[in-house]
């Protein structure tokens, strides 16, 4: 038995709801769909993003600002600058905004700006970070590591829920394995498992999973049918031209067409996606 005091389920009703905004809740009917790029690259980028996707409907943004890179000589962020760029977005498209965190001294410039703070798959165990996470009020998104086991993965949810931040969504990104044809193992047996072990709302990162484009729909349906609460997928104006990830990144008219795909699938399963589809008024930013 898992020693978690606080994110274990005590029964099948027990079920946690973590509010994005006023009107984006996880662990609902709703599902809940966060789309955009790996990294914030420009102003015009993420405008074009949000204008885009907004009534797709996406129900929040992402966009990293400080990225953790294999590579020390990789691209690593904007870092406050991109910060200025997602708040600017946040406020002018009213659409909230989730963004990976890494360290404690970046939380309180990270926190005013955004809606969701996420802790990557490299952090998932930063104890450190994790506490202090937990005395923010703010929801955060904590990923799955890249070889943790599930009771790992819920434990590390136990360090924000025990230092007084109850809201939590998981996420299962892909664990790492022998066979490199993707770029992880999508996990999907951990989603129904931690919907069972946990009261705490479970979304599913296709992208990094597989690291093919090719591949995030069939994966995304797969999540959506295996009970997750949503979905975070990454998408680009100019998906070739991406600063990192590319090879993952959707464009935004497939981003349109994936959203438009789970309509059904998420009516079978119980689910729901709000917003309207349309989006043929809403035009492009301008360079």
């Amino acid at each position: 038995m898992l020693n978690a005091k606080l994110a274990l389920a005590t029964n099948s009703e027990h079920q946690t709801v973590v509010k994005l905004s006023p009107a984006v809740a996880f662990g609902g009917r709703e599902l809940v769909i966060i789309g955009g790029p790996c990294t914030v690259e420009s102003q015009w980028q993420m405008e074009t993003v949000a204008t885009r996707l907004k009534a797709a409907p996406l129900q929040a943004l992402r966009g990293g600002v400080y990225k953790p890179r294999t590579s020390p000589y990789s691209f690593q962020g904007l870092g406050i600058e991109g910060v200025e760029i997602l708040s600017q977005v946040r406020s002018h498209y009213q659409i909230p905004v989730v963004t990976e965190v890494m360290s404690i001294a970046q939380i309180e410039s990270i926190a005013t700006s955004v809606d969701m703070l996420q802790v990557g798959s490299r952090n998932m165990q930063n104890f450190d970070l994790l506490k202090a996470l937990g005395k923010v009020k703010k929801p955060v998104l904590l990923k799955r590591g890249l070889a943790a086991t599930i009771e790992e993965f819920v434990m590390a949810a136990e360090y924000i829920l025990s230092h007084g931040n109850s809201q939590v969504v998981l996420c299962e990104r892909g664990i790492r394995s022998f066979d490199n044809y993707t770029r992880n193992v999508l996990d999907l047996g951990a989603v129904a498992a931690l919907k069972q072990l946990t009261h705490l709302p479970v979304i599913v990162d296709p992208s990094h999973a597989v690291g093919k484009r090719e591949l995030v729909t069939p994966l995304a349906k797969a999540a959506v049918a295996a009970g997750a609460d949503g979905l975070i997928i990454e998408c680009h104006p100019e998906p070739e031209k991406s600063v990192s990830d590319a090879r993952q990144a959707l464009s935004l008219e497939d981003m349109v067409k994936l959203v438009d795909s789970l309509r059904p699938l998420a009516a079978v399963v119980g689910r729901e996606i709000v917003g309207s589809p349309n989006i043929s008024h809403l035009a492009i930013a301008p360079r």
